[in-house]
């Protein structure tokens, strides 16, 4: 069973975006902070991260890069799309998942992100 880390700082998107996972059949972990989920990454295995673009203690894609440096896929979730471009950040290289998020959509982003790192 694929396990999946999930990053996210609004406790009702976390909740929602976890039980659509774990409703999946997916074991998740989660943290509300980069820092929590950069200590969660560096203890266990994952299959793929998936993380809010801003969090209170910096950005998803931080966390992306660095899981991507252990061979593990990430996707970007925002709402911020157009202010992270803005500020300089190229969201072209990361699978990003724009918010308002269906299950459907992040469930089927999920499936081919596992299977393109099989």
């Amino acid at each position: 069973m694929p396990r999946i880390l999930l990053v996210e700082d609004d406790p009702e998107v976390r909740l929602l975006v976890e039980h659509i996972l774990l409703d999946a059949a997916y074991t998740v972990d989660s943290s509300e902070t980069l820092e929590g989920g950069a200590e969660l990454l560096g203890r266990r295995d994952y299959d793929l991260v998936v993380a809010d673009g801003r969090l209170r203690d910096g950005t998803g894609m931080m966390l992306a890069d660095n899981a991507r440096e252990k061979g593990i896929p990430a996707l970007i979730m925002t709402g911020y799309a157009f202010v992270l471009h803005e500020a300089g950040v190229d969201l072209a290289q990361y699978d990003v998942l724009l918010k308002p998020i269906s299950p459907e959509e992040l469930l089927e982003m999920v499936a081919r992100a596992l299977a393109a790192r099989r």
